[in-house]
């Protein structure tokens, strides 16, 4: 007898993730400008409008209303169908950081107070949860044939959601697989059903090495319909999708966004840290499953509070885990910020996929194996 974990993630074209994509563009933008750029920047989108607000202090002039745009063309919102696109007006209500903010931030100190979580498990490759981990790759699967065009008749938008049984604490089998994703009304429910099976579960499915559920374990758009997604039908906002962007509520989370937001934000600079730490903890084989925690306060440049929980999966010593720990990375904003060279425009490729489980960001590297007493 097994449990059941559940995790969904959502597409590219998600109208919340165009939302965290815009706000990662500014941010990359201003700090292409200025390394030290202060960004905290909130994207709305609806029904043909696209609102920008928040604060960015960067010696460049940013075009923020060009920056959106792009960031929509790119995603495919081309078509007038969509009743949204990247000729949609766009509003802007961007000033300066807070002077009150900005002088704990030019010592030293957090540009915000609050808690934050790093996980790592060694169910998959990328040492993630084995049910975000797929729920990401399906909806990556699924934006890539629609932009390779081998299914052409999907349009943008989708969102995924995997149910796996788990069997003595480790993945057994996927259960059931969702998607949802609109589409062409002239190609039949029947046909998109047997190509995003054909194309996108099969694979992906046989990456991580197990079977995909049986056709009664397969949904595709529960509804029955979905021929136009995207904003016109569900507004988007920045900062709505944390659970997505993170474990895929496998772990705790201290309740922060991290888009649109410049490294000075502990909300962000300190997730990455704390998944840097518990993966090299996990990658070192001390834990089969571990947990890192910090929390600051603002103005303030050390975390007021630190632990460790490796859920007695630990292969060595408490003490030994912690001591290893500490040792991979100063835990002041400052030091995260040098220590993950966190001042370059990486962030527009965060803000779709999932923050964590992917190679091609700093928090990701797994340090040298070296002897710890």
């Amino acid at each position: 007898m097994g449990t059941h974990f559940t995790s969904e993630s959502v597409a590219a074209g998600h109208p919340d993730k165009i939302c965290d994509q815009v706000s990662d563009a500014v941010l990359d933008a201003a700090l292409s400008a200025d390394p030290k750029s202060r960004v905290a920047v909130e994207t709305l989108v609806t029904t043909n409008r696209i609102i920008m607000a928040g604060e960015v202090t960067c010696p460049a002039k940013l075009e923020f209303a060009v920056i959106a745009r792009q960031v929509i063309r790119d995603l495919g919102y081309t078509n007038g169908i969509y009743d949204f696109s990247h000729r949609s007006p766009v509003s802007v209500y961007i000033h300066a950081q807070s002077p009150d903010i900005s002088q704990g931030v030019d010592s030293g100190g957090a540009g915000d107070q609050g808690m934050m979580y790093g996980f790592a498990c060694n169910e998959t490759p990328e040492f993630m949860p084995l049910p975000i981990a797929l729920a990401h790759r399906l909806v990556a699967r699924m934006d890539e044939m629609r932009e390779d065009r081998v299914m052409p008749f999907l349009r943008p938008d989708g969102k995924s959601e995997v149910k796996v049984t788990y069997v003595n604490g480790r993945p057994d089998s996927i259960d059931q697989v969702v998607l949802a994703v609109p589409h062409d009304p002239g190609v039949s429910a029947a046909e998109v059903k047997q190509q995003l099976v054909r194309w996108v579960i099969e694979p992906v499915c046989k990456l991580y090495g197990y079977k995909p559920p049986a056709r009664s374990g397969i949904t595709v758009n529960g509804t029955g319909k979905w021929e136009v997604g995207g904003p016109a039908s569900d507004t988007g906002v920045t900062g709505r999708k944390i659970i997505v962007d993170t474990y895929g509520s496998f772990a705790r989370h201290g309740g922060g966004a991290f888009s649109g937001k410049d490294p000075t934000k502990v909300d962000r600079s300190a997730a990455y840290a704390t998944r840097y730490i518990a993966k090299n903890i996990v990658a070192a084989g001390m834990a089969d499953r571990c947990e890192v925690r910090v929390a600051y306060v603002i103005g303030q440049r050390e975390p007021i509070a630190r632990g460790i929980e490796t859920f007695g999966t630990g292969r060595v010593p408490d003490e030994r885990i912690a001591r290893f720990a500490w040792s991979l990375l100063d835990l002041s904003v400052r030091g995260i910020i040098e220590g993950l060279d966190l001042r370059r425009p990486i962030y527009r490729e965060t803000a779709r996929y999932g923050h964590f489980g992917r190679s091609a960001f700093p928090w990701e590297n797994i340090k040298p194996k070296r002897k710890v007493s």
